[in-house]
């Protein structure tokens, strides 16, 4: 049996556990008398005593029920026993008893003709009562629990939208551990009686403390308050759930305290019908779904359509005698609900006021913003839309040079004064990293110091990046406020969309830490900090500021943007986007602005499929989001395990960990794997709470350079072509595998298969290879692992579209229009002309975006100067595709009369801007 240091999770666990006793117990009915009757039973004995403290955080099979599975292993009842756990054990692999009464006894089996109910369509499963169970927090006996359990059960009513079953847990650490361990809780009912300590100990549930201030801290509460202090801190880990207290106390008393989740408080009674009635509302709270239910309720109606669209209503299709097949494939629903109308209870995607202004709303609060949007093109037109909404010409914005293309336009579209910050190279994997704080502190210090820090408008950078960095949000936006008060934060939030249902992962969310900033700036404690930290810097030169970590003061505005695609990590249809605001001026100075963006690139055609899926794919977040990121991070973590511990593997492949994808010094934590085989797993929440940088563990990023193969081959040719596997991101010498909500435990395990598969054949091709094949191949290994052209950082935008030269932005709007006219441009090819042009002393200006796939974003922008570092790099890439350039050409770069033409009327704009500045 595997010891418990070997699993992530407790979940994982539980299975693991309960499929070894279901093949334990089989084994033992069949060899009753046998050899191996002895070890099995021990095996049987050791399993029930491991799994005894895990099951008091279920309702289902329940503890009562476990109990009676000890006696019946005591009692030698071993038919009965193996009986009982197969049924178990199947309903909880299919996730029959969500659905359905499971019996346990032979009895209530023979009548069960439901065994293949796993096996039903997804319409059959539609028409069955949602279930959840439901965590009451009392320290109890035995008889009592049975009253307790007994007066819900009786509550229950056929016209119920949903089905709920009770677990009762004694303390509020078990309580702690029971929501984050138990995905089915949904509601929390806090009884007078609950005690502070739990009587289980078991190192792998205590480990889920951590994620609620550890035990340390739950030693200073205060006993009078445990049932309050439990609803607060169980909204810091899983805001989504409802809480309801029952006290004693008096209203006086409760009203001052902060109850975090509490939905409703109910005073010196036991009104189990009310209670019913309130777990029932509060779960519909967050089940409906006003624009995907119109939708639904829309494409009943009979209608006669003369509008836009024939596809509406099928109708086009229906009376086709050619597309028939496009009918057949799509089903009739998606047609019945297509319509470019916004009245038969829709509504307007531009001007919501019904539906559709309602599930943002909902999403806002899922989230935790302030205000949300719906997009249906994609985060790229959702970065132009907050950019183009806020940034005016001549604004100042700090940008990651290697962020989304995106972003690079959106620069362009609203005339921003462009300072690219670097991120940290990583030469050996090609690939960058992220942009350290240093640096953004950096530069806000040299902007201030030349006199420009009130033209500085905002800072945008990528979290998560796409190979998993993720940033330290809460502190990036404390000290950079701590410079620049009323700095505006973007956050491209693309790949990071699940991380607001992670408790470790929230905390590095755009919008949590944008509340909690709003909260700790508010706080007497926050404002006597920043008065002795101004005190102590009173005369710090720029080395101590970058050294320190500055306090923002406590009138800082916290305005905090963040886009993510839905679609890539969540339930949504592909294009389908949120944009998040916490933003405390967004009221008075951006909502007009912001919304002339959105109405200039939102369609006026939206398509309600994909409203609609944002709208169910935020229930689902809401209602199980904490379950299918868990199960995204176990996936994950078991793929690092196997790859990690298999000899064959490790010949040809290695998974980066956070040491080799993260400097040490942006790691405080010391933290450099999440897994090591000799000490097992690294509880993440520390480093994910004090780190710089962390690395997403959902993302794998294995190095395939052993293999002989460069990234983008082994992608395309092995994987894919031959096995069928789909990634999407490579480098030279690395493909990255990212796991999601739908990702299955299977699934990791076919991939583990192809990767032994590959490997072994390696190995037959090594045994059999001649000399000069094994020193072909080993030159190949070497130039892909060894020999790899440096990463360059961004070189500097020409005078002509400079503000001046103590400072870095440039004018990238003014250079990407001048390019328009070819007489302005001229060709120069990257192994013959261009060597001359620089050999000149005359610098050789880019005239557009050159984007190679990978690494996939600008290495040259329109008005960047071209380094020699930049054409080596240039010259090393072995891609087949890089956006921008011709191969046919060469490198498009502007002539020298434009840059000149372009140089003087820059010096003619910053004259007229002076004159404009002393008026």
């Amino acid at each position: 049996m595997q010891s418990m240091t070997d699993y992530y999770s407790a979940v994982q666990l539980r299975a693991d556990r309960w499929s070894a006793l279901r093949e334990t117990t089989g084994a033992l009915v069949r060899s009753q008398g046998g050899r191996m009757s002895k070890s099995l039973r021990e095996k049987t004995d050791e399993l029930l005593t491991s799994l005894a403290p895990i099951e008091t955080y279920w309702a289902f099979p329940g503890t009562a029920a476990f109990d009676a599975l000890r006696r019946t292993f005591d009692a030698g009842h071993y038919d009965d026993l193996s009986f009982t756990i197969q049924r178990i054990s199947r309903a909880l692999t299919s996730g029959a008893y969500r659905r359905r009464h499971i019996p346990l006894d032979r009895d209530g089996a023979e009548t069960d003709d439901h065994e293949d109910e796993a096996m039903q369509s997804l319409e059959a499963r539609a028409h069955t009562k949602p279930y959840f169970e439901v965590m009451i927090v009392d320290n109890l006996n035995e008889h009592q629990e049975r009253w307790l359990k007994s007066n819900f059960s009786r509550m229950r009513r056929p016209e119920d939208p949903f089905h709920y079953e009770t677990v009762i847990v004694p303390s509020l650490q078990d309580a702690l551990m029971g929501v984050l361990f138990n995905h089915n809780i949904q509601a929390i009912v806090v009884r007078p009686g609950l005690i502070l300590e739990s009587q289980l100990d078991l190192p792998i549930l205590s480990r889920y403390l951590n994620r609620a201030g550890g035990i340390e801290a739950l030693q200073e509460l205060d006993p009078t308050n445990y049932g309050p202090e439990l609803c607060r801190m169980i909204a810091r880990v899983r805001p989504e759930l409802d809480a309801y207290l029952i006290t004693d106390r008096s209203v006086e008393d409760i009203a001052g305290l902060d109850l975090g989740i509490c939905r409703r408080v109910f005073y010196n009674q036991e009104d189990f019908l009310e209670l019913h009635l309130n777990l029932i509302r509060g779960v519909q709270s967050r089940y409906k779904t006003p624009f995907f239910t119109a939708l639904v309720e829309y494409s009943k109606q009979p209608t006669g359509v003369f509008h836009a669209m024939p596809i509406s209503r099928g109708k086009s299709i229906s009376r086709s005698h050619w597309i028939q097949d496009m009918g057949a494939f799509y089903g009739s629903n998606i047609f019945l609900a297509e319509t470019s109308a916004t009245s038969g209870g829709l509504d307007s995607l531009l001007e919501p006021i019904g539906p559709i202004k309602e599930a943002q709303q909902l999403a806002s609060r899922a989230f935790g913003s302030k205000q949300t949007y719906f997009a249906t093109n994609g985060t790229s037109t959702c970065n132009k839309i907050v950019v183009q909404g806020l940034i005016r010409p001549g604004d100042i914005v700090l940008i990651d040079r290697d962020c989304h293309k995106s972003h690079h336009y959106g620069m362009v579209l609203s005339g921003a004064q462009v300072c690219y910050l670097d991120s940290y190279p990583l030469n050996e994997y090609s690939m960058y990293g992220a942009v350290p704080l240093r640096e953004m502190k950096h530069q806000l210090l040299e902007l201030k110091a030349a006199g420009k820090l009130d033209r500085v408008r905002m800072l945008l950078l990528t979290n998560c990046t796409f190979d998993g960095i993720v940033y330290n949000v809460e502190r990036v936006m404390e000290e950079c406020l701590a410079i620049k008060p009323d700095l505006v934060f973007l956050w491209d939030e693309a790949w990071f969309a699940f991380a607001r249902f992670g408790p470790t992962y929230k905390q590095r969310t755009a919008m949590n830490a944008a509340n909690v900033l709003r909260e700790r700036l508010r706080t007497t404690e926050h404002a006597a900090a920043y008065a002795a930290q101004q005190e102590e810097l009173k005369d710090a030169d720029t080395e101590t500021l970058l050294k320190t970590r500055l306090i923002p003061p406590p009138t800082s505005r916290v305005r905090v943007y963040a886009t993510q695609s839905t679609h890539k990590t969540l339930t949504s249809l592909r294009q389908g986007s949120m944009i998040h605001v916490n933003d405390q001026d967004f009221k008075g100075e951006v909502e007009a602005s912001f919304r002339e963006a959105y109405m200039t690139h939102t369609s006026t055609s939206p398509n309600y499929q994909i409203i609609a899926s944002l709208d169910v794919g935020r229930r689902q977040v809401e209602l199980e989001g904490y379950e299918f990121v868990q199960r995204q991070v176990e996936a994950a973590m078991s793929m690092r395990r196997a790859i990690s511990t298999h000899p064959l593997l490790q010949k040809y492949f290695k998974v980066l960990t956070a040491g080799d994808m993260i400097p040490e010094v942006h790691r405080e934590s010391g933290v450099s794997s999440y897994y090591d085989p000799e000490q097992g797993w690294t509880d993440i929440w520390d480093c994910w709470e004090t780190d710089e940088f962390v690395l997403d563990a959902t993302r794998v990023t294995l190095s395939v350079g052993g293999t002989g193969w460069d990234g983008d081959t082994f992608k395309t040719d092995i994987l894919m072509d031959k096995y069928g596997i789909q990634i999407n991101k490579t480098s030279r010498n690395t493909v990255l595998f990212m796991t999601n909500i739908g990702t299955t435990r299977s699934s990791v395990a076919y991939l583990i298969e192809v990767l032994v598969e590959i490997a072994r054949e390696l190995d037959e091709l090594q045994d059999d290879a001649s000399m000069m094949e094994r020193r072909g191949f080993e030159k190949r290994v070497s130039n892909l692992m060894d020999d790899l052209p440096p990463l360059p950082d961004f070189s500097r935008f020409h005078d002509a579209f400079r503000s001046g030269p103590e400072t870095p932005e440039g004018d990238i709007r003014s250079a990407f229009f001048l390019s328009y006219d070819e007489k302005n441009c001229d060709y120069l090819e990257l192994d013959g002309s261009i060597h001359d042009a620089m050999a000149s002393g005359e610098p050789v200006v880019s005239s557009q975006f050159i984007i190679p796939y990978p690494p996939g974003f600008p290495i040259l922008v329109p008005g960047q100067v071209v380094s020699a570092e930049i054409l080596s790099f240039m010259r090393a890439l072995d891609v087949s595709e890089i956006h921008g350039y011709r191969g046919d050409l060469g490198l498009r770069v502007f002539t020298q009369d434009a840059l000149k033409r372009a140089g003087k009327a820059n010096q003619a704009r910053l004259k007229l801007n002076d004159a404009r500045a002393k008026l």
